[in-house]
């Protein structure tokens, strides 16, 4: 039987395409093989650009270039690890994962989330030690180098942009380069300041505008990927009304036990144990029917596991929702 198992799960899939985002995103899909190109070529980008950096700093004597240069290391890390994601999540299902390897974006995104935040509070520490000892800003050669570290971050961010908008992996690396874009453009505007007027404190407050900004964004998006890991209910959907839909089917006498989850930002599950009333019990089959048409068409629920029982083998004192 694997084969039918396979092919009721790639229905499902389809059905987590369709109906999964009711109320939640609208996908228009790109090529996966296209979508990789496009990650590979931002890698490549961001790790010339940080080759270049760390040549001309080295010729320059300029600390600030080199740390630029580990600035678009962090953005090409970044992108290469949602770029692995992204191959390992295509992978079909096997012995070792019945589930597949979807998770593997949230995984990364995880990761690299995680590293966003941990930026965003060194930046902290860094713009309060500039106020207390503003630094020397070599002005044009930084205002120049920045210039060109922010078209690279203008060209990896129109390379990722769409495939940011339906995956939390490729958002991840994203949010990592325009939080490096934000950096470059605060860099030209202090330097711009500190070459005309020698305003120093512009440094330190552009420093602390671009980590308040980071860590919102960082901790906004994490709670998403955390969700789903933690096998949270999908957000657009209430348990209480699934329970109270089940339960106006016909011959459904009650609805315990019931499990909702993600397996991936597009595939939502659900299982339950649903008693059946005695006189609907010869046709059980088509309760369950009744109620996978139920859940499909008013949640955009496709993956449904549903154990019914009869009146008399009903689970005592179970719980509505869970356990």
């Amino acid at each position: 039987m694997p084969h039918d198992h396979s092919h009721d799960h790639g229905h499902a899939h389809a059905h987590g395409h369709s109906h999964g985002h009711a109320g939640h995103h609208h996908h228009h899909h790109i090529d996966p093989e296209a979508g990789d190109l496009k990650v590979a070529l931002a890698v490549a980008v961001n790790v010339a650009l940080t080759l270049a950096q760390i040549v001309g700093g080295v010729l320059s004597g300029s600390v600030a270039l080199i740390a630029d240069a580990i600035h678009n290391l962090s953005d090409a890390a970044s992108l290469f690890i949602a770029f692995f994601a992204r191959k390992i999540a295509r992978r079909p299902s096997d012995a070792g994962m019945t589930f597949g390897y979807r998770r593997a974006e949230l995984i990364a995104a995880l990761i690299n989330y995680t590293t966003l935040i941990v930026i965003g509070f060194y930046l902290i520490y860094e713009g309060i030690m500039r106020f207390f000892e503003p630094p020397e800003v070599a002005g044009w050669l930084v205002i120049i180098v920045a210039g060109i570290a922010l078209v690279i971050d203008l060209i990896t961010a129109l390379l990722t942009f769409r495939l940011s908008k339906e995956s939390a992996n490729i958002r991840a690396a994203f949010l990592h380069n325009v939080a490096d874009a934000l950096g470059s453009v605060a860099v030209i505007v202090v330097g711009v300041l500190i070459v005309l007027f020698d305003w120093r404190l512009a440094d330190p407050i552009a420093t602390l505008g671009i980590a308040g900004y980071i860590l919102w964004m960082g901790f906004a998006e994490i709670r998403g990927v955390i969700r789903i890991l933690m096998l949270g209910s999908p957000p657009w959907i209430a348990p209480e009304e699934v329970i109270a839909s089940m339960e106006s089917v016909e011959g459904v006498a009650g609805v315990h036990h019931l499990h909702l989850w993600q397996i991936s930002e597009e595939v939502a599950s659900l299982e339950a144990h649903v008693v059946v009333e005695p006189a609907h019990w010869p046709d059980c089959l088509g309760v369950k029917q009744a109620l996978k048409a139920r859940l499909s068409a008013g949640f955009g629920l496709g993956h449904v596991t549903l154990d019914m029982e009869g009146p008399e083998d009903a689970c005592p004192d179970a719980a509505a929702i869970g356990s």
